[in-house]
């Protein structure tokens, strides 16, 4: 039996920890720092979340992980302007693709992703170690690294930063086992592809459904394969923008990821883009600085600022949003209710992905015509606990 010890379990007092496989080696191999148990259940859900959204969909992937659940996954579409502003990526900064993808997954949801687990689909080059070296983060999972980019990382935490290496080709047995207060459960791995043949049939009217959202329903699909459910995800341009996980009702599945896409979008807004930081501010200040902001909180916001500012109000966050389109949505289940299209669309939702098979089903397709939004009714559920 080949095995890693831990420094200790989920929690401190929790000792004797480790991770092992009955047969062969283990297919990770610790380069640097010292893993934990939280951080290898992140970098095992965030390596299969990035190996299949990078087959989905052929573009370099990464995922920023929290407790066992993503806070945000990405390809590497280009930044634009806007994107480039609110990720504080200067304008002559050079990204590979690859980094654009983890500043993607990390820019999704970015006070979340503060002290986060990364997962990178392919080698990870200079150019992302680069980005990884800016953030506050615990570790890294990639299934190779460059020399250059090794070196930078091992500097990173005073060289107590965790660097893991996986096995791209390792694929582990069908049958998955653990164990809950001393008995074994035993069940099939999750093997569901999600790649454009799960975006059919489409239920609605409305059955234009262009590349673009394709692409934003396959992230939203395969990070909802890797999210403690229930769970639901919104998605734009090639990343999620909100990821509401482990809630057990739907609707509030629905609010909580629609809250942080809708906090992804103001952050694009003119105000927030314009906000006067003080030099020097770091990224997480610059962070904290905007979500005060955006909540309304300006005396506490100001303390960031060079100058005084005004909050925004509910008319103008109103009246930005209400621009908002072609956002793409999935659930990894069915929605049993019409709520969750009605919240949906005051995020501006035209596309969506679901299960299909609520008793009410019929209700929900009319609730997306009444919107024209398109919905896909797939069949696939997918819990994942």
């Amino acid at each position: 039996m080949d095995c890693i010890e831990l420094k200790y379990g989920c929690n401190p007092n929790q000792r004797m920890a480790s991770i092992c496989v009955e047969e062969g080696r283990l297919p990770l191999t610790v380069l640097n720092g010292r893993a934990g148990y939280i951080n290898l259940l992140d970098a095992l859900n965030g390596w299969q979340l990035v190996r299949s959204l990078s087959k989905a969909t052929g573009y370099a992937s990464a995922a920023s992980f929290k407790h066992v659940s993503p806070a945000g996954a990405a390809v590497g579409l280009p930044l634009d302007e806007a994107e480039r502003q609110m990720y504080f990526i200067g304008e002559k900064t050079e990204l590979s693709d690859l980094a654009v993808a983890y500043v993607r997954a990390r820019g999704a949801d970015r006070m979340s992703s503060f002290g986060d687990f990364i997962s990178l689909s392919c080698e990870c080059d200079l150019s992302t170690a680069q980005i990884i070296k800016s953030e506050v983060s615990d570790g890294v999972i990639a299934p190779s690294y460059s020399k250059e980019a090794l070196e930078v990382l091992k500097k990173k935490k005073g060289g107590a930063y965790t660097i893991l290496q996986i096995d791209e080709d390792y694929e582990p047995p069908l049958q998955e086992t653990r164990s809950v207060f001393g008995i074994t459960f035993k069940q099939m791995r999750n093997t569901q592809i999600l790649d454009l043949s799960v975006l059919t049939p489409i239920v609605t009217a409305n059955r234009n459904l262009p590349p673009e959202a394709e692409l934003d329903l396959l992230v939203a699909l395969n990070t909802l394969k890797y999210t403690q459910s229930n769970s639901v995800c919104y998605a734009k341009r090639g990343q999620t923008i909100g990821v509401g996980a482990g809630q057990q009702s739907r609707i509030h599945c629905t609010r909580l990821a629609g809250e942080k896409a809708d906090m992804w979008q103001l952050r694009q807004s003119g105000r927030v883009l314009s906000l006067p930081f003080l030099p020097n501010l770091s990224r997480n200040d610059k962070d904290n600085a905007v979500e005060l902001f955006l909540r309304s909180e300006t005396a506490q916001c100001k303390r960031f600022l060079t100058t005084d500012v005004s909050a925004m109000t509910e008319d103008e966050r109103r009246s930005f949003l209400a621009q908002v389109s072609g956002v793409s949505l999935a659930s990894d289940a069915f929605f049993p209710f019409r709520d969750n299209i009605d919240r949906a669309a005051r995020s501006g939702v035209s596309y969506i992905a679901q299960s299909g098979g609520s008793l009410r089903d019929e209700e929900v397709i009319q609730a997306c015509n009444e919107y024209g939004m398109v919905m896909v009714a797939n069949g696939i559920r997918l819990f994942h606990h």
